[in-house]
């Protein structure tokens, strides 16, 4: 299981380390030929766009895994560590449940822009691939999100320390 999870990290780590130099050269190319040759890059806002869905919901896992979301500790001082794991374990699950639902629903529009074959403006770019990206990367959060129901958090880390 722990292999599964390095392997995971490792992967996404690597598509949303790649995915965040392409939209830095789509960007760099597209302001350079914009205010150097008064031609901006064509198409360059699309993927642009694409791209930046690619990398915020690839990097949704590895944010939940490292469970590095925001927390606000206000009151944790006044609770024992038995009320402070059951919490966490409600608010992963209640993420887990949450993120299924919103997996089915982007899973259902996957469909419906496939079917309709929905391309971007310029380009022509069909969009139902990072559709189905989203819904998987969703999915798989909700995953993660429900084993770590299971997990509880290093002390170091419920310390805020990491």
């Amino acid at each position: 299981m722990k292999a599964l999870g390095r392997w995971l990290e490792n992967t996404l780590g690597a598509i949303a380390g790649a995915v965040l130099f392409i939209i830095m050269l789509i960007t760099t190319v597209d302001v350079a030929g914009r205010y150097l040759f008064n031609k901006p890059l064509r198409g360059g806002f699309e993927m642009t766009e694409m791209l930046l869905a690619t990398l915020i919901y690839c990097a949704l896992p590895l944010v939940s895994r490292w469970r590095a979301h925001i927390v606000i500790d206000t009151f944790d001082f006044l609770m024992s560590r038995a009320v402070k794991r059951m919490l966490d374990m409600f608010a992963d699950l209640v993420c887990a449940l949450v993120l299924s639902g919103i997996g089915f629903l982007i899973f259902r529009r996957a469909l419906r822009v496939a079917e309709y074959g929905d391309t971007t403006n310029v380009l022509k770019i069909p969009l139902a691939p990072v559709a189905w990206v989203m819904g998987v990367m969703i999915v798989l959060t909700a995953l993660i999100h429900l084993v770590l129901v299971f997990v509880p958090r290093a002390e170091s880390e419920a310390q805020g320390n990491v």
